[in-house]
């Protein structure tokens, strides 16, 4: 019986097979691309999350017990944030009942042209945010070249923290020490300069006077906190890295602003100081957000 001829595989053909698919995976990889470029800047730079931590610590203040603290950062209004999603920023703020607001810098985007128009606009809508102590701000490195910053600010109810402090009282005769330092990648001032007046302050405390016992740091920046003495405060609250605009699972940013190269995470625990950086609202440099959505913080500050 005569053996059957194996069938040789034209080579024309496999030629063909390949080329289609490497074809198939030009497409695939081209699909997924533009996946990722169209979920990143219509679907990732949309809607807001509000992020909830508790904070526990002794230093807190009895009468301070349940205390919170809504922390916003990064609105970088007029790049992909307008009127829109600040009012809805504003309206979320609000379903917290906060007890204080703390913003932490960049509320104009730097290529933002800022009229009295749009200064008024910014203005009376943050001018709705209700807590029941008080609003704070500090400048932010996009802010620094804009005058309409202070209008805005004085007109919108905020206090204006940058470069000093205040004390914090709810009910009794205790107080928790907020401090402000200004962006600290433009102006003159040395950071020691910046904190001179919260310890010359704590400096004219007798021992018969009311100490703080649970100290709060704002500033943009987090990197800065290793020049300083994080030791000097229980609470640090930063923005500025936007944990990573754009990050991918197991990779992390593919990119971080100078003054986050260290700190850019959600949080971190340094001695016995808590630092919390917020994603922030909006965009820089690319209108882009991936694995990493708009978002605010809410801390509840308990005692025990």
């Amino acid at each position: 019986m005569e053996k059957e001829k194996p069938i040789l595989e034209d080579p024309t053909e496999k030629k063909h097979n390949t080329r289609k698919i490497i074809i198939f995976i030009i497409i695939g990889i081209g699909i997924v691309i533009s996946g990722l470029f169209l979920y990143s800047r219509y679907i990732g730079t949309s809607g807001l999350e509000v992020k909830e931590y508790k904070i526990t610590n002794s230093n807190i203040p009895k009468s301070m017990h349940g205390l919170k603290i809504v922390h916003i950062s990064d609105i970088h209004y007029g790049r992909i944030t307008y009127e829109k999603q600040l009012k809805n920023l504003v309206k979320k703020i609000n379903l917290t009942k906060p007890d204080l607001v703390i913003f932490s810098g960049d509320l104009i985007d730097k290529d933002t042209k800022v009229t009295g128009e749009i200064a008024d606009q910014i203005s009376s809508i943050l001018k709705e945010i209700k807590a029941s102590i008080g609003k704070y701000a500090i400048k932010g490195n996009h802010d620094f070249a804009f005058t309409q910053w202070d209008f805005i600010l004085e007109n919108s109810g905020f206090i204006d923290l940058n470069d000093t402090y205040d004390s914090i009282y709810k009910e009794s005769n205790d107080y928790i020490l907020l401090t402000g330092i200004s962006t600290n990648l433009y102006g003159d001032k040395t950071l020691d300069e910046k904190l001179a007046p919260t310890n010359q302050f704590l400096e004219t405390l007798t021992e018969e006077m009311i100490q703080p016992s649970y100290r709060i740091l704002v500033l943009h920046e987090p990197d800065y906190v290793d020049q300083i003495d994080i030791n000097d405060f229980d609470l640090v609250l930063a923005g500025h890295s936007h944990n990573g605009q754009v990050s991918f699972p197991l990779i992390g940013p593919i990119w971080l602003p100078k003054g986050a190269k260290t700190y850019y995470k959600p949080h971190y625990k340094i001695g016995e100081t808590e630092l919390f950086i917020s994603s922030g609202i909006g965009v820089s440099t690319v209108n882009f957000r991936l694995f990493n959505r708009p978002s605010f913080n809410l801390y509840r500050l308990t005692a025990y």
